[in-house]
């Protein structure tokens, strides 16, 4: 079903505030063939905001998606364009968020009520770039969250010339339940994501919410075409250094945690040059000796000195040598 090079048998989900370019950056210094996503980027923040700005990111991090939140046709034909223009390998449309904020500019989960508004979307966006166009979605929102409802859902998009659907199984609840609480509160149906596999098996089908372990991503796989994780992958970012050899039959880029760090050093030196703050990319790297011995000082270290005027790599380098480096390689696992 995946076009040919890029693969969504293992994605990381697109996460506002922490899929920025610096965390993407650290994780193809972990996997080679995870498939990464932007934050949501809204289409008149692109449209009328500084598009450069939005779409900056570096080459290293291919395979890359970029995730769209809009609902007006015209405006993401055009900005499926500019994915194609700033070279990203995928454009994909946010249908699952539940904030406030987006559903009173018609973006997000609250565009599950509206089948054929996300289809005239998908449709304008196809249209206009040769990218692969995919969507992301809740299995149903608070009023519209039968099985018949996703399935209507499913087909309206589809006929349009959708072929990739990216499942959070679970319903967002639009009244009454922050952001926060709807990854948590409603139940995740994992079966509802294998009952439209089944049924609609010419269409590609990845399965997103509430996934930690490699063991839950091969069940999953049993029945499905990809798994998306989020959090986890972000909590833990050591967890993708085993997704090559795990999913992929490929060696890992690195072999520890030491290794991971002293690839990024350079960018983060780049980065610096260019004016960025060390404390927003040395927030990214703050999971990376998640459980390990010395993972603590290392956090404790770059959250007390990384926000300092003038902060630059040594105060990671000096982070970094509070956690020993270990004398075999590390193996990652989930």
């Amino acid at each position: 079903m995946t076009e040919p090079g890029l693969s969504r048998r293992f994605c990381v989900a697109p996460m506002m505030d922490w899929t920025t370019s610096h965390y993407r950056y650290l994780a193809r210094q972990l996997s080679r063939h995870t498939l990464l996503y932007t934050e949501m980027v809204t289409t008149g923040a692109l449209i009328h905001g500084d598009t450069a700005r939005f779409l900056r990111h570096d080459e290293a991090e291919y395979p890359l998606a970029l995730q769209l939140g809009g609902s007006d046709a015209g405006e993401l034909a055009h900005c499926a364009r500019l994915a194609q223009q700033y070279g990203f390998d995928e454009v994909n449309l946010n249908v699952g968020c539940p904030s406030d904020r987006v559903q009173n500019n018609m973006i997000g989960a609250c565009l599950m009520g509206h089948p054929d508004k996300v289809a005239e979307g998908v449709r304008a966006m196809i249209e206009a770039t040769d990218l692969p166009v995919t969507v992301k979605h809740r299995i149903g929102i608070d009023g519209r969250e039968s099985w018949d409802d996703l399935c209507e859902f499913v087909e309206k998009v589809s006929d349009a010339g959708c072929r990739t659907f990216i499942v959070h199984a679970r319903i967002a609840i639009l009244e009454g339940l922050s952001p926060k609480e709807n990854r948590e509160v409603p139940p995740l149906k994992y079966d509802w994501v294998y009952r439209l596999k089944a049924k609609y098996p010419h269409l590609e089908i990845i399965i997103n919410g509430g996934i930690k372990t490699f063991d839950e991503c091969h069940e999953h796989l049993r029945h499905t075409d990809g798994v998306m994780l989020g959090r986890e992958a972000y909590h833990n970012p050591w967890l993708l250094a085993g997704v090559d050899p795990e999913f992929f039959g490929e060696a890992a880029p690195v072999e520890t945690r030491h290794q991971a760090l002293r690839a990024m050093l350079p960018f983060i030196q780049s980065e610096l040059e260019r004016g960025v703050y060390l404390t927003h990319m040395s927030r990214h790297l703050l999971g990376l000796f998640h459980g390990q011995p010395g993972g603590r000082q290392f956090r404790r270290y770059i959250s007390e000195n990384a926000h300092k005027t003038g902060a630059g790599l040594e105060v990671i380098e000096t982070a970094l040598e509070k956690v020993r480096e270990p004398s075999m390689p590390e193996i990652a696992e989930a």
